[in-house]
């Protein structure tokens, strides 16, 4: 949370404003913002799986030191495109350590794997909530001063790398005997066996399609709903509504995959999603417009801690941080693909359209996976039961 704090405290509202004021035009600014994500799809697969082979502790702390260092440097930017360097430096940060977070937690957690991701998962969804809203205020206090708030983003940087330094290693990396040769091999042995797995890549893929709607939501609504007579207000407790559905049912939905399987759950969470975009750029009234957002972000609490379990529940023990690497790729490539796809297909189908469309891309999902993917963690419930 604390890392996804400050992190998110450094991208909004502050970085926008501060490439604007450098000059950058509106194609360099969304470059800029949009940078650290294109980090994460290079970086996030051989970050979790160096983290089978070197340990998942180590890694976390490479990713530490990301979060703790570029933010003192942000002060020296003299211009957009030492800013846009900063940002693809600065995105190692998560693209190192959420892939090894997530394998990390899931590692640890054995019994009761659904519940306990869905509680990490809304820990981080509070950091990136809260952090924007500290960034704005601190800047807002501080009369735009950039230093100020990116040397405060460094200081909280430090706070995760204290935290880790005291974590126990979730499982050994392999012997400290063990020579560069063997190291690689398993770091090699372990990308191949997780690409090779259809499982894992049409679960991953699926997480992704749903993010592909959630990220043009998120890019789209405040437009639409100012558009529709919305006042900034009330675009912000729609907006606000969805995001605090999903945190406070994350562990709920988790736990309940825990009990009756993974599959059932999410693809009722992706059901969810599908139903409620098409309706919420159709809708015109406040009251309507917050409760579909209400229904989508039920349907994200549903999906996403639960896709992480089964990810985690379809590779071996040894093999987390490479799958947790691949799952993360995919859905930044997913995210970050629905702005520009909703942006892309708005000007020419219009706002209803395009999301029916995307709609129908998360049910083709959603058919895929339930023909295509085993549940393990059904076929425990069903024992249990």
């Amino acid at each position: 949370m604390v890392s996804r704090l400050g992190y998110q405290m450094a991208r909004s509202p502050v970085l926008p404003r501060f490439a604007q004021d450098l000059g950058a035009a509106p194609e360099l600014l969304g470059l800029i913002v949009a940078a650290s994500t294109i980090t994460g799809i290079f970086i996030k697969l051989p970050a979790g799986a160096l983290s089978d082979v070197l340990g998942k502790r180590r890694m976390m702390l490479i990713g530490c030191l990301f979060f703790a260092a570029p933010p003192f440097l942000y002060p020296f930017v003299a211009g957009p495109y030492s800013l846009l360097l900063l940002r693809f430096l600065h995105g190692f940060a998560t693209a190192i350590f959420a892939p090894v977070a997530s394998a990390y937690v899931a590692s640890l957690a054995k019994e009761g794997r659904g519940a306990k991701l869905g509680w990490f998962a809304s820990a981080t969804d509070i950091g990136a909530t809260v952090g924007p809203l500290i960034g704005g205020m601190v800047l807002f206090a501080t009369a735009g001063s950039y230093t100020t708030t990116y040397l405060l983003v460094g200081v909280l940087g430090l706070l995760p790398l204290l935290m880790v330094l005291r974590l126990p290693e979730a499982e050994e990396g392999g012997a400290a005997s063990e020579t560069l040769a063997a190291r690689s091999r398993r770091f090699r042995e372990g990308v191949a066996e997780v690409l090779a797995s259809p499982p894992v890549i049409i679960a991953s893929a699926l997480e992704s399609m749903m993010y592909v709607g959630y990220g043009a939501f998120l890019g789209f609504l405040p437009i639409y709903g100012k558009a529709g007579g919305l006042n900034d207000a009330q675009i912000a407790l729609v907006l606000g509504g969805q995001l605090a559905t999903a945190m406070a049912a994350k562990p709920l939905t988790g736990r309940l995959s825990d009990r009756v399987g993974r599959k059932p759950v999410i693809l009722a969470g992706l059901l969810a999603c599908a139903a409620s975009l098409p309706l919420l750029f159709r809708a015109g009234g406040f009251g309507t417009l917050l409760g579909l957002s209400l229904l989508l972000g039920l349907g994200v609490a549903a999906v996403t801690p639960c896709t992480t379990a089964l990810v985690a529940d379809l590779v071996k023990a040894g093999r987390m941080g490479s799958a947790m690497g691949v799952f993360g790729t995919i859905w930044d490539i997913g995210e970050s693909a629905g702005p520009i796809l909703a942006g892309f297909l708005i000007v020419r189908a219009g706002y209803g359209r395009t999301f029916d469309l995307i709609a129908l891309l998360m049910l083709a999902a959603a058919v895929v996976f339930a023909l295509a993917v085993r549940d393990p963690a059904g076929g425990r419930a069903e024992a249990a039961a």
